[in-house]
């Protein structure tokens, strides 16, 4: 049997590539005060639960689904986007250690890069300035552009498309959320790898399909050059 060799590696942001370190939370805390949800008690604890099951998925789409009315939800994402940006500003956007060294590894050894996020494209490029990693990778893509985010195969595919990579099965998929394998697994990628760095653990990456964990973006970048 012919294995087709890696040629893309579609890589998450953070949790994956840069380390969260509560961000995303910090930022929800925001929303949800903007949207006028309690700070204490059983609907801000199962908002909470919620937005921690949903990592990885397009924020907007988290909110509609949270409040269910639009006008809410825009209000709720407009204070996270500036409250995560804030944040960012603030010097709290750090790399996961050995993710930059990877990403040029990877395009070194021939094998294209996409970065990818649930956030907004003027938040991932703040992330981006904020980091340097304008240049770093092949292709940097937030839902917006490719349709929908994840759990939906939108992101991955439109990479392959973009970069003009022949067959899926010589894609690789890396996030630390549950949503991030789903997208990997619908996207017909041959490997999908969930990371420990970020949000969800090894059973929750393993529960929704993961062909690979691995303790972070290093390890599976090794996967890839070793395959």
């Amino acid at each position: 049997m012919t294995v087709t060799p890696i040629a893309l590696a579609v890589l998450d942001m953070a949790g994956t590539t840069v380390s969260d370190d509560g961000l995303v939370l910090r930022a929800f805390a925001a929303a949800a005060d903007a949207a006028g949800l309690p700070p204490e008690g059983a609907e801000a604890d199962n908002a909470r639960r919620y937005v921690q099951g949903t990592m990885g998925q397009s924020k907007i789409v988290v909110f509609r689904a949270l409040f269910g009315d639009e006008d809410r939800a825009q209000v709720a994402n407009a204070a996270f986007e500036s409250a995560y940006d804030r944040l960012i500003e603030e010097g709290n956007a750090e790399p996961i250690p050995g993710a930059a060294e990877s990403i040029t590894a990877l395009r070194e050894a021939g094998i294209k890069v996409a970065l990818t996020t649930g956030f907004s494209r003027g938040t991932q490029d703040k992330l981006l300035a904020a980091l340097g990693w304008q240049t770093i990778a092949d292709l940097t893509l937030s839902p917006a552009e490719a349709g929908r985010g994840r759990p939906y195969p939108d992101l991955i595919l439109t990479a392959l498309l973009r970069l003009e990579v022949d067959d899926v099965k010589g894609v690789a998929v890396l996030g630390d959320t549950s949503n991030d394998v789903t997208s990997g697994l619908r996207s017909g990628a041959s490997i999908v790898a969930g990371t420990l760095t970020g949000a969800h653990d090894e059973v929750q990456l393993r529960a929704a399909g993961a062909t690979h964990v691995v303790p972070s973006v290093r390890e599976f970048a090794q996967l890839l050059l070793n395959s």
